[in-house]
């Protein structure tokens, strides 16, 4: 999962991006509200951490002119503006989710869960795909009931293909879904961590479809 932190504020964000990242997502992190929508244009992010009070274009703007142009990407609004009428106004300009600041951090990873499920279609943190169970929340998978020693990477990576389970992956697309800005990857890289929950979930679990990209095997 890659997430875009949008938040002016040095303390707060380095908070938030050290938890976030403490959590295995790929996060990318901005500062005021112009770069915001020049990142935005990648159209690479599972969900966006929204402040309001911007410099440079107001937060509010910035999720008007995302919808506006038909983006669809989820939006978690983290402010301080704790009045009724502002959280009316950010839900509905099109926000999953309205978080006031101060705010625990264990409460911002909940929401940003739970946004994340709604959208992929899960009504809860644990996702099945035959033998395997992954929890999203305690960050744990299991096989045939056997616990499963993931690299962080390698939930990230397994995580992205759930999400999709009947449709092929590339591997652009998974560099997307587990790297953020600045962090170097090898051109092998991803088959390399294929390679390794190939060992702990069976050969034929991940279908290579060749020239294309990755996909869960199908359950049929």
């Amino acid at each position: 999962m890659r997430l875009l932190l949008i938040e002016d504020d040095p303390m707060i964000g380095e908070s938030m991006l050290e938890a976030l990242r403490g959590e295995r997502y790929a996060v990318d992190w901005v500062r005021d509200g112009v770069a915001a929508e020049l990142s935005m244009r990648q159209d690479i992010y599972d969900l966006l951490i929204l402040d309001l009070g911007l410099p440079g274009r107001q937060g509010m703007d910035v999720l008007r002119r995302l919808r506006a142009q038909g983006g669809q990407t989820p939006v978690l609004i983290v402010t301080a503006r704790d009045a009724t009428a502002s959280r009316v106004e950010g839900l509905d300009a099109g926000a999953d989710d309205y978080l006031v600041k101060p705010f625990d951090l264990d409460e911002l990873l909940a929401r940003i869960r739970a946004v994340l499920r709604r959208r992929g279609g899960h009504h809860h943190s644990l996702v099945t795909h035959g033998a395997l169970s992954v929890n999203l929340a305690a960050h744990e998978a299991t096989f045939n009931g056997v616990a499963l020693h993931l690299s962080s990477r390698e939930f990230a990576l397994l995580r992205a293909l759930l999400d999709v389970p009947g449709s092929v992956v590339s591997k652009a697309q998974l560099e997307e879904k587990i790297y953020g800005w600045g962090e170097e990857i090898e051109s092998n890289t991803i088959d390399v961590y294929i390679h390794h929950l190939r060992k702990k979930l069976g050969s034929e679990f991940i279908k290579n479809v060749r020239g294309v990209g990755y996909k869960l095997a199908s359950l049929t």
